[in-house]
């Protein structure tokens, strides 16, 4: 998981997402609660070309989620990250197997300078890289956005890829030094991220920055990608189109658009229908009928994501501030009581995998056996609940000092896979006595007013994992509460804080390793989350959509939806 991490609001979605991890296999893989399986689709990948690329045309894809902003320092959620990607380079990108690369649409010329002790890293960038209005991307940016990014006033949730700097300096226009205060070890990957344009924004003040036009206003939204912004249009679509000047090789595509629907089944019929030619997140209830539509491909491998119930600890989050989940007792039996494995094989219908613990299977970090299993078990349930001092009331709901366990479950609205999910959460609670009551909301808003300041009871969520780094500070430690973090449920472990400082502060792996056995033996016990399963995202693509071999989409990569979506071409 790492530092930002995006929520998924595509098919989970958030993606809004943590890490990536590069051990992640792709062969068939059986495991308790379901399997995870090797890449499905046509028998024959028609978008796979040898053909010499098309110049011209236009890439429709769709998703159920409107963008929040696409200000880098404030993107925490899979809708605005996928839009900022058309239009914001990267300083360093990803390459096939999750290493940092500088390709040549990435802003930096080559890989970071890394010094010895681990603690300091030089980087160079493109003498030719320019921003939408014709000025130079130097080093003033590459300063400004760290220094933002770390600046407890901005506010933003990524500021645990940057805290840990101590000093930054300008060696020339094209040349940074960062010294890091400590040895951090994901700290590589905080370099696959984008910028912002000191000379646009060096006058707004950093508790105002979140609320500018720049990243909600195309016209106010200066760039250095590959595409230009050239209009959003709030719950309808935003549009992207071929810059002239940009300072790169010129893409093959003219013109990209955004089409937002309202939900992932009227996507997937705009997909049949060939209204567009990309879809994201096939609900696995419809793969089927969407292989059977000659000239349509689906492509589903396991991906960076996991979702889970996050719990929240503040009492003011609760109408009487009350919190029910405070006793570890109560969230072992939450816990004991969900049918994942039901979940896994009748809503994702075999192809996740189940959870205990922040870390994705078959990963260098993965502790395994060492983790805490929660067997679906309602009788061990409402035992646990009981010890935990909770006794069933008149209308067969728990109650204890005087509160009945009721709670309101979040999700986004549109999303079929947690819709489904919500209901079975909703049915095994209440088994043991709990009420739950699962909420719709449109994921723009939600994030805003729920998810960012961590308002909100529980929530159904995924985090979309974006580096390769199992590190999961920001997400988890009690340093980064709301708003310059991404710990939204307030939770606090002192023994799980100390581990994340020790499983970063050393670059030996089997070192590390060992460390996150412990992190997952202690928080697979304590549960600030119900960690549910691991899934894939299914891909539906058109055959006007059309790419190398080298640049397919690549399922176990953050984005890796658009892989190199630089080189494709669409035929008309």
């Amino acid at each position: 998981m790492v530092k930002t991490k995006k929520w998924v609001a595509l098919l989970a979605t958030l993606t809004l997402v943590g890490a990536l991890f590069v051990g992640c296999s792709n062969s068939n893989k059986s495991a308790e609660g379901g399997s995870t399986k090797a890449p499905t689709g046509s028998e024959t990948n028609a978008n796979k070309s040898t053909d010499k690329p098309v110049d011209g045309g236009t890439l429709t894809f769709s998703s159920f989620s409107d963008i929040v902003s696409i200000n880098p320092i404030y993107i925490d959620n899979t809708a605005s990250a996928d839009a900022a990607k058309f239009v914001m380079a990267n300083l360093y990108d990803l390459d096939r197997k999750g290493n940092l690369a500088a390709e040549p649409w990435s802003l930096a010329a080559e890989l970071p300078k890394v010094s010895e002790d681990g603690k300091t890293y030089e980087i160079k960038l493109k003498k030719e890289a320019k921003w939408s209005d014709g000025q130079p991307v130097t080093a003033d940016d590459v300063i400004f956005t760290i220094d933002t990014f770390r600046n407890p006033k901005a506010g933003s949730p990524g500021i645990g890829q940057f805290d840990k700097v101590d000093k930054l300096e300008k060696i020339d226009d094209q040349t940074v030094k960062i010294t890091l205060k400590q040895v951090f070890a994901p700290f590589q990957y905080s370099l696959f991220n984008q910028l912002i344009p000191y000379h646009v924004l060096k006058d707004v003040k950093p508790e105002e920055l979140k609320n500018n036009a720049y990243g909600k206003d195309p016209a106010k939204t200066v760039t250095n990608g590959t595409w230009k912004w050239t209009e959003w249009k709030q719950k309808q679509y935003l549009t992207f189109e071929k810059d002239p000047n940009y300072w790169g090789q010129q893409p093959h595509i003219d013109k990209v658009v955004y089409k937002i629907y309202a939900d992932q089944n009227t996507e997937v019929q705009a997909l049949i229908k060939g209204d567009v030619d990309m879809v994201q997140a096939i609900p696995v209830t419809q793969v089927e009928a969407v292989k059977k539509k000659q000239g349509l491909t689906v492509l589903l491998a396991p991906g960076p994501q996991y979702e889970y119930v996050a719990f929240n600890f503040k009492p003011e989050n609760f109408p009487d501030k009350f919190v029910p989940f405070t006793g570890v007792k109560t969230r072992q039996a939450i816990a004991t009581a969900l049918n994942r494995e039901g979940m896994i094989n009748n809503i994702l219908k075999g192809t996740g995998t189940k959870l205990n613990a922040p870390f994705l299977p078959n990963t260098w970090a993965d502790p395994g056996s060492a983790v805490t299993e929660y067997k679906y078990d309602p009788e061990a349930a409402k035992k646990l609940l009981a010890e935990d001092g909770w006794v069933a009331g008149s209308d067969g709901i728990l109650a204890k000092d005087g509160h009945r366990f009721s709670f309101e479950l979040q999700y986004n609205a549109g999303n079929s896979r947690r819709q489904q999910v919500a209901t079975v959460i909703q049915q095994n609670l209440k088994e043991v006595g709990i009420e739950v009551k699962p909420k719709a909301i449109d994921f723009s808003s939600w994030a805003d007013n729920n998810l960012t300041p961590g308002k909100f009871p529980a929530v159904l969520l995924s985090w979309s994992l974006n580096n390769p780094d199992p590190d999961g500070e920001q997400t988890f430690s009690s340093k980064y509460f709301p708003p310059n973090g991404q710990n939204m449920g307030w939770y606090k472990n002192e023994k799980l804080d100390k581990l994340w400082v020790d499983g970063y502060s050393t670059v030996d792996q089997a070192q590390r390793k060992k460390i996150y056995e412990e992190v997952g033996k202690e928080i697979s016990t304590d549960l600030p989350y119900v960690f549910l399963y691991q899934y894939g995202q299914p891909q539906g693509l058109g055959s006007r959509v059309k790419f190398a071999e080298a640049d397919a989409p690549e399922a176990s990569l953050p984005y890796g939806a658009f892989f190199h979506i630089q080189n494709w071409w669409v035929t008309q």
